[in-house]
């Protein structure tokens, strides 16, 4: 959201009113999304790293710690990216079976490399499983990038099992105005000069900035859950509230 000040005619004063951001193009459109994840995804796990000032890993541990899974459990790591929850879940669940879901076949070739067995290249909005399929879905830093967040939340709640749960690791608007503007401010500047060094196209990476503009903050995520099948929901904010992980369970 964007802020404005308009007079009201009415009383003749100036009002402030609330803007939805322009949503990035490459949120609306598959292809285009595809062809960046295409470019980036050589250098995707060095940059996650960057961007979070080396705690990523630590988060998805800590996510995968929340979800607490039962024996022989089907876990779908959606938009996986090079596939780290799948491999993590492998490394402490040696009977879990993931499955890695990405919309880039670039990315689920190196998730493949890195010893992912199971990988599918699939759309968050529309998921080739069925419903209540798995007993726990992982998001890292895919959320932001589905074209409806509204249909993928629907979506990833139909494929979980009734009293499973899905744990979300994204970036989030910070609720706090100042600190929002710093966050976006500084993602802005690192994605330019990061895109530029590395592909001579500073769009690649001040998309992140873009995308967390136009998205949620973490309490706002966490009321959608509660309003879509789901009965307990936690999240933990870092970062001052710019990355936030979710636990939420499927209402039995």
């Amino acid at each position: 959201m964007h802020e404005t000040r308009v007079r009201d005619p009415s009383t003749a004063r100036f009002v402030t009113i609330h803007l939805p951001m322009p949503i990035p193009p490459e949120r609306k459109d598959t292809r285009l999304m595809r062809a960046m994840f295409g470019t980036i995804a050589p250098r995707y796990d060095f940059f996650t790293r960057v961007f979070s000032y080396g705690m990523d890993r630590g988060w998805k541990r800590a996510g995968l710690k929340l979800a607490q899974l039962p024996p022989r459990s089907l876990v779908l790591d959606l938009a996986s990216g090079t596939g780290d929850f799948s491999l993590l879940v492998a490394a402490q669940y040696p009977d879990a079976r993931p499955i890695a879901v990405d919309l880039t076949e670039g990315m689920l070739r190196l998730a493949r490399e890195r010893g992912v067995e199971r990988a599918v290249c699939g759309d968050a909005c529309q998921l080739p499983f069925a419903d209540g399929a798995f007993d726990c879905v992982f998001i890292g830093y895919g959320l932001r990038n589905f074209p409806s967040l509204a249909t993928a939340v629907r979506e990833i709640e139909r494929v979980i099992r009734p009293g499973g749960v899905m744990v979300s690791l994204d970036f989030f608007l910070p609720a706090n105005a100042l600190l929002r503007r710093l966050f976006l401010t500084y993602l802005y500047m690192q994605g330019f000069v990061f895109g530029l060094l590395m592909h001579g196209r500073p769009r690649i990476y001040t998309y992140i900035a873009d995308s967390v503009r136009s998205f949620v903050s973490i309490d706002d995520f966490s009321r959608l859950l509660g309003r879509s099948g789901y009965s307990r929901v936690n999240a933990r904010g870092f970062l001052f509230g710019g990355i936030g992980l979710h636990w939420a369970a499927k209402a039995e």
